[in-house]
Formats: C-alpha cells, structure tokens, sequence
C-alpha cells in the first residue's frame, strides 16, 4: 500500500466531506486520519486526508477522479502528496547558529524528515559545520552594492536544487520584494515574538530593560511586508526579575530552535494552509514524532 495526503481548500458546502470519502473509497483508498476546518466567516473550507491506496493506483489517476468528484463543488486548489517523499529545503544562515545547528542535528537523527540539499551564508563562520554532514555550503557575500547580483545567485541555487522550502535560520539580510513574491508560502522566517514591540539591535537586552516576563520566537512565511507574514507556529517561556540578559538570550534561542523545528515539519507534512494573512495548521497524525510537541 501507498501512502498519501491529500490536501484541499474549497467553499464550504453540504456534501464535500461525502463526496471526497466517496472519491477515495471508490479508488480503493483507505482513509487513516482527517483534519478539516470550516472558516465561518470567509466561507472556506480546509482538509487534510491521510490514506493508502492500492498498487496501481496512481496520484494522476486519483487526481483525475478527484477533479471529476469535485466538479460541483468551487474547488480553489488540490493536492495529492507522497507521504514517503523528503521535501527538499535549502536553509540559509549568517552568523547565530543555534537554529542551523538544531536543525541539522534532527535531520540527522530522522526527527525532520527532509533533503538539505544546500546551505547559503553570507558569511564563513559555520562552513566546516556544513561541510562535515556532506551538505553543499554557498558562501555568498551580500553588500549594499551587489544584494541583487548576490540575490539572483540565491534563486539559481534554489532553481539548480529543486528546493521546495527555504528556511531562514537566523538569516540576517532582508530579502527584495522580488523574492518573496517569487517565493510566496515557501520560505520560514523565525524570529523573536518581542517584534514588533522591541525592533532594531539588541531585543534581548530591551526585554529585560521592560521587565517582561515572558519571551519567545514566532515562526511566519515570509512576504513583504517585513516580519508580518502568516504566523505558523509560536511558543514563550518564562523568565524572572533575577534572570539576566544573556539569560534571556539562552532562554531565546532554545525557544526559537524549537518553534522553527515545528514549523517547518508542520510545513513539510502539508499541515498548514494559507488563509489569507493567517494560517490553518492542523496538528500531526496519531504517531507522528512531532505529535509528542518536538523539542
């Protein structure tokens, strides 16, 4: 048996449930976990369908019968996923590397199941890292007189690759309009959730100054708009008057790891749809790794 999901985003009507079950059990597919969600005030609908199929039946076929099965119904898009396949993703970094480094270290031990099939810097500070998990490092220096050409080196990287996903891993430069229109709902931001609350240098340092008692990292698609895409996945942990900035900072990135982590494998399991500027994440399936909440 085949594993596969199937994801659709569609009006809400009476009888899409029926007539998708009905489409998949026609074909001889076998329905093992569903999420769905129906947005009351935009009027759309949201499902994500795990199933198997049998040998022969094909994600061409299905999609063939599915398109027929959906004909009364406004469908806005679908899509039939290889749950076996590895999305691959290209990470790029500059000069923190806790994000990089955790990264890497669940990919390794089968935690986040993706190809990382190159990692862009616009510095040299975590090349040998790089080097040694035999992933191919881009060092590619980014200045105010050459961010286009520097850019356009980025996209034929992304392009050469294949990659599906890029992931900001703490990549310090901010991307044109260009490419994030290019790229829309395929690249991961994290950040600190102070913003937009205490932007510019040093966020860690005016928290403290606050007194605030919470921190944490928002993980969001990139758009634009600078730091204001679609909210994936955020998490806080609490800190206290006797802690001190570099606490903050420690404390931060454990948070930020882990939140990028979890965004990025809801990501890649096709968990998350764009709804307009806010996003629809259904949790893990019953015996996924990250239902036990990663990190």
């Amino acid at each position: 048996m085949n594993r596969h999901a199937l994801t659709v985003r569609c009006n809400s009507e009476i009888g899409v449930v029926a007539a998708i079950a009905t489409c998949l059990s026609d074909r001889g597919c076998n329905i093992t976990d569903s999420a769905q969600f129906d947005d009351m005030e935009t009027g759309r609908f949201f499902m994500r369908i795990s199933f198997t199929s049998p040998e022969g039946v094909t994600p061409a076929g299905l999609d063939e019968s599915f398109s027929a099965a959906m004909a009364p119904f406004e469908t806005e898009s679908h899509a039939f996923h290889d749950e076996d396949s590895r999305m691959k993703v290209v990470i790029m970094v500059s000069r923190f590397g806790h994000c990089l480094n955790d990264l890497l270290y669940r990919w390794r031990i089968g935690a986040l199941p993706i190809d990382i099939v190159a990692v862009i810097s616009n510095h040299l500070d975590y090349q040998k890292v790089v080097v040694n998990h035999d992933i191919p490092f881009h060092y590619i220096r980014v200045t105010k007189e050459n961010k286009a050409a520097a850019e356009a080196r980025q996209m034929e990287i992304i392009d050469e690759t294949g990659a599906e996903l890029v992931v900001l891993a703490r990549y310090m430069q901010v991307l044109s309009d260009e490419m994030c229109r290019r790229m829309s709902g395929r690249i991961i931001n994290i950040h600190h959730s102070f913003l937009p609350s205490f932007k510019g240098a040093n966020p860690y340092k005016q928290a403290y100054e606050r007194g605030v008692k919470l921190i944490g990292a928002t993980a969001h698609y990139v758009t634009a708009d600078l730091d204001e895409g679609p909210i994936i996945e955020q998490d806080t942990v609490r800190v206290t008057h006797a802690q001190s900035p570099a606490d903050y900072v420690s404390l931060g990135r454990d948070v930020e790891s882990q939140v990028l982590a979890r965004a990025i494998h809801a990501h890649i399991h096709h968990r998350v749809f764009l709804n307009g500027n806010r996003t629809i994440v259904f949790p893990a399936s019953p015996g996924s790794f990250a239902s036990e909440r990663m990190g």
